[in-house]
């Protein structure tokens, strides 16, 4: 049986952009600004805490955690973007994704909805979102009463702080 990813490749984002399509978002908290990304980029959401610490690892990491054999680096997406650390309590939960075959936890206040965002209404990041650098974000989706900033995982994975 073909894996998720295979039966639905990720297509670049400018491509959905390009094309006007549309894109499911798994929306999260960092405190109370809310985010989403691409729901093909997401492995699973677990509530996981008990971790290891990592020795002179950045500020941000959190720690490693086994995940049914696979060994998950924890981020919190909160101090890696500039905020807050996320709490840890009962509705905080870690979003799993694969980035360069690499098992990332991002580590969040609350999980919210999945969103179908459609790339015609999706506006450019402002240089500064809340406090965050827009380079962080695809850009940001309108909703009659809230705004999602779309986060690009692979550009917080890749970028150090």
């Amino acid at each position: 049986m073909a894996s998720p990813k295979e039966q639905h490749p990720v297509k670049p984002w400018h491509d959905i952009k390009s094309k006007g399509g549309a894109v499911e978002l798994a929306t999260f908290y960092i405190g109370d600004a809310l985010c989403g990304m691409d729901i093909l980029k997401v492995q699973e959401i677990n509530k996981l805490m008990e971790m290891t610490k990592v020795p002179q690892a950045p500020e941000y990491v959190m720690g490693i955690l086994n995940l049914r054999g696979q060994i998950v680096t924890i981020i919190d997406l909160g101090k890696k973007l500039g905020l807050t650390a996320v709490e840890v309590n009962e509705a905080s939960r870690n979003i799993i994704v694969n980035s360069d075959n690499e098992h990332i936890g991002l580590l969040v206040s609350c999980i919210g909805d999945v969103v179908e965002a459609d790339w015609q209404r999706v506006e450019p990041p402002p240089a500064n979102i809340g406090g965050v650098q827009g380079v962080f974000f695809k850009g940001v989706f309108k909703m009659q009463d809230r705004l999602i900033g779309i986060l690009d995982v692979d550009r917080v994975l890749a970028e150090e702080i």
